[in-house]
């Protein structure tokens, strides 16, 4: 599938880094280093616009090597990008650690992956078929 995009960033575009992955890395397209206080969240940005056929949207994720190194990660994880969403893709950074962070031009700051979606309609009914597991809700299926 081919999907348009402007980069206006000074990287190159994401790209799959082996065969079988199914994310991309964005990266940060800033003009000097961002520091990252402990707890603090900051709007990165990538300097990438992408349009997407209808029925798909881009996730944004973090990465697990700069949560578990780092502390680092993204909020309102995944962020979803809609098909009709033209604006610079920007990723919402949080540092969750006790030390601060300092993220730099062109480091890779997150995963950018491409999923397709339906679109429903709603069908108002007052009875739902039964389950198995019925009502049960948070930890009711066990360890």
């Amino acid at each position: 599938m081919k999907v348009k995009v402007i980069n206006q960033s000074k990287h190159a575009l994401p790209e799959y880094k082996t065969a079988l992955s199914a994310g991309m890395d964005l990266t940060a397209n800033i003009n000097s280093p961002i520091e990252l206080k402990p707890l603090e969240r900051r709007l990165i940005p990538t300097g990438l616009f992408i349009e997407l056929p209808a029925g798909y949207e881009a996730q944004v994720r973090p990465r697990s090597g700069m949560a578990l190194k780092h502390g680092l990660t993204c909020l309102n994880s995944p962020g979803t990008i809609d098909a009709d969403y033209r604006g610079e893709i920007g990723v919402i950074i949080a540092n969750v650690s006790n030390d601060t962070y300092t993220i730099e031009d062109g480091e890779r700051i997150a995963q950018l992956v491409i999923a397709k979606h339906e679109t429903i309609t709603w069908e108002q009914v007052t009875v739902l078929d039964e389950t198995e597991r019925g009502e049960g809700g948070f930890g009711s299926t066990g360890k």
